[in-house]
């Protein structure tokens, strides 16, 4: 553990200054294109087929009732856009994640390299294919352990008004966390159920840094970069709060 106490948002922030460090930038560059590549493709479509199924709605309101329609619009697009937020975090997080991941292994070793002193190799490609199977086992770990407990969760948003809300935004915190933070954990080839515990036992840590990952990818444009922002600071917080607990 640090000597000094950090608190989890400020990991998350300082991802923000090492996507731009000299070295580390290559490595940012291909989540980072994923990610723009798979949410502006998103945003496309899903907006588009929103405003196609609320015109359709529009449309069958007979004329004689042009209030409603206007009144409608209104109500339709704010509920529109937050279905579109709540599809975003269950399916296109998950994607991009599934497809970044090798890339995403590979940013978080190039970070610790820089963060503990080591020169950052340009090895790549190679590391990429040798790793690629128990990569995409341990995404496959993460999504069997997610999409159980999303469903429950979101039964419960649609179900306790405010209380299902707080519960899902609390979740997707602790999603958030353990999304990031698993690839330097995985890195050092521990287990999940291991990187789980670990994250459980800093909790103000783990969900101050979740949290703050999930407002800032609701924030459009934002979001483009908060994949490779976010793993740059769970890779600090690996180094700085949790690594020493294994090279001890």
């Amino acid at each position: 553990m640090s000597m000094h106490q950090r608190s989890g948002m400020s990991y998350f922030f300082q991802g923000f200054s090492l996507i731009t460090v000299k070295g580390l930038k290559r490595f940012v560059f291909v989540p980072l294109i994923i990610n723009i590549g798979l949410f502006a493709g998103a945003f496309y479509f899903l907006f588009g087929e929103i405003a196609l199924g609320i015109q359709g709605v529009i449309n069958m309101i007979p004329d004689w009732l042009g209030w409603l329609k206007d009144g409608l619009i209104y109500i339709l697009w704010p509920v529109a856009v937050l279905s579109v937020l709540l599809i975003f975090a269950l399916i296109f997080g998950t994607l991009a994640n599934w497809i970044a991941a090798p890339f995403n292994g590979l940013l978080a070793e190039k970070v610790e390299q820089h963060l503990t002193g080591q020169t950052v190799d340009s090895s790549g490609l190679g590391d990429i294919l040798k790793d690629l199977p128990r990569t995409l086992g341990r995404e496959l770990t993460k999504l069997l352990y997610y999409i159980p407990r999303a469903i429950g969760f979101l039964l419960l948003f649609f179900i306790l008004p405010i209380i299902g809300q707080v519960l899902w935004f609390l979740f997707n915190g602790w999603m958030m966390a353990i999304q990031y933070a698993d690839y330097p954990f995985d890195n050092h080839k521990i287990s999940f159920a291991a990187m789980r515990n670990q994250l459980n036992k800093r909790k103000s840590l783990t969900f101050g840094f979740g949290i703050i990952t999930s407002l800032f990818a609701l924030i459009p444009i934002v979001n483009f970069i908060v994949m490779p922002v976010a793993i740059c600071g769970a890779t600090a917080m690996w180094v700085n709060e949790f690594k020493p607990e294994h090279t001890a």
